[in-house]
């Protein structure tokens, strides 16, 4: 009698064991037809809930501006060798601003020291340049340098200003109303006093602004100029042969 029940409970066992592995079956079945491509997870390997990520637009705000001043930065390297005193590369090379000559100088250049060359040069609008890094003027007429000396300059309680200032006016024996000193060959560039003129120019001297030339190469260039010849000061951009001036 006991042997029939405990044969009997092991049947049941069995029925019951067989039915929930079919049932295990027909789920995941019904699973992978409802989703076929999506793999079958285990809930234990499932990840936990995250906390959202908080993103500092500070932050990301400063990469972006970096990003951008880079960019920035290489556009100014690329168009540097055109910008450098106006220089525009699409001027016609028979335009009267194209640099067409620059004079040979085989000795260093020191202050006090001038050079001036117009045989041979034909007539044309005259240009001035300045490079205050270099401390050198430049003269140019008709696109052929014809003048070259050092200069003094505004040191920094007065320095000299940069950008295009034409000539509006010439006096050849100036006195300066506002420091009582002789500014001969003075020619004005700004109305708030500052000039070309002649002056004694030595290493370690400045001036109170103006550009200051050695006086022979100021008479040279005050007879050469005229009111409206245009004066253009920069602080390390040069030029060089073919490049053009506006």
């Amino acid at each position: 009698m006991v042997e029939k029940i405990a044969y009997r409970v092991s049947a049941i066992i069995l029925l019951v064991t067989a039915l929930s592995i079919v049932a295990m079956l027909a789920m995941g079945l019904a699973r992978a037809t409802a989703n076929p491509s999506a793999p079958v997870v285990p809930e234990s390997m499932k990840p936990l809930a995250s906390e959202p990520v908080m993103i500092d637009e500070a932050v990301l705000n400063s990469e972006a501006g970096g990003a951008t001043e880079q960019a920035a930065s290489e556009a100014v390297v690329t168009s540097e060798p055109n910008s450098a005193l106006g220089l525009v590369a699409s001027e016609p090379k028979d335009s009267p601003f194209v640099i067409k000559r620059i004079m040979e100088i085989n000795e260093p250049l020191v202050h006090g020291a001038w050079f001036w060359d117009v045989d041979g040069v034909p007539e044309g609008e005259l240009v001035i340049t300045v490079d205050l890094k270099a401390e050198t003027m430049s003269v140019f007429r008709g696109g052929f340098e014809i003048g070259v000396t050092v200069i003094s300059f505004g040191d920094a309680r007065k320095p000299t200003p940069t950008g295009t200032f034409p000539i509006t006016q010439k006096n050849k024996d100036h006195v300066s109303n506002i420091y009582n000193l002789p500014m001969p060959y003075m020619m004005r560039l700004t109305n708030d006093g500052i000039a070309i003129h002649g002056a004694e120019v030595k290493y370690g001297w400045g001036t109170r602004g103006c550009i200051g030339v050695p006086h022979e190469f100021a008479a040279l260039l005050f007879d050469e100029a005229k009111l409206g010849t245009k004066v253009i000061i920069t602080d390390g951009k040069r030029i060089g042969q073919g490049d053009a001036i506006l």
